[in-house]
């Protein structure tokens, strides 16, 4: 580019004294200070620009992996919930029927049952600050009135 032009420009001076001017190549140029502070400040920019561009392509990429490693670990998780769900609804519908079974083999042993799951009833719902006043129709006050001996 610049060599071109100075070789254009030389080669045509140089021929008035019959010389032909075969090739030129520049080993060094060297700019004044304030020239010099210009150039390589541009220099740094344009390079401060290329590194922020891979920078940001670089985080969009993390960003698209990121989302995506989200997305497969929510579906991951949904189907083992889904799959911790079924198995657990299988499972209890086998102690239900394990259950039925041995609690209905004769009236002794539904009337445990009964009993049982009404004490667990009460476990649950009731906590250690709770007063109850039971009903002399409750399954609970029937329970321990029947336990004591009272057959009224």
């Amino acid at each position: 580019m610049i060599e071109k032009e100075i070789f254009a420009l030389a080669g045509e001076k140089l021929k008035d004294f019959g010389i032909e001017l075969l090739d030129i190549r520049f080993k060094r140029i060297n700019y004044n200070e304030t020239v010099r502070k210009r150039i390589y400040e541009r220099m740094i920019s344009e390079r401060q620009q290329i590194a922020e561009r891979f920078r940001s392509e670089g985080e969009g990429e993390a960003a698209r992996i990121i989302g995506n490693k989200e997305r497969d670990l929510q579906e991951i998780e949904s189907e083992a919930y889904k799959e911790i769900q079924k198995i657990q609804g299988d499972a209890d519908a086998r102690a239900t029927e394990i259950y039925a079974s041995a609690y209905n083999q004769s009236k002794q042993s539904v009337d445990f049952y009964e009993f049982v799951k009404t004490l667990e009833t009460y476990e649950e719902v009731i906590d250690p600050e709770t007063t109850m006043i039971l009903s002399t129709d409750s399954d609970l006050y029937r329970y321990l009135k029947h336990s004591i001996g009272n057959t009224d």
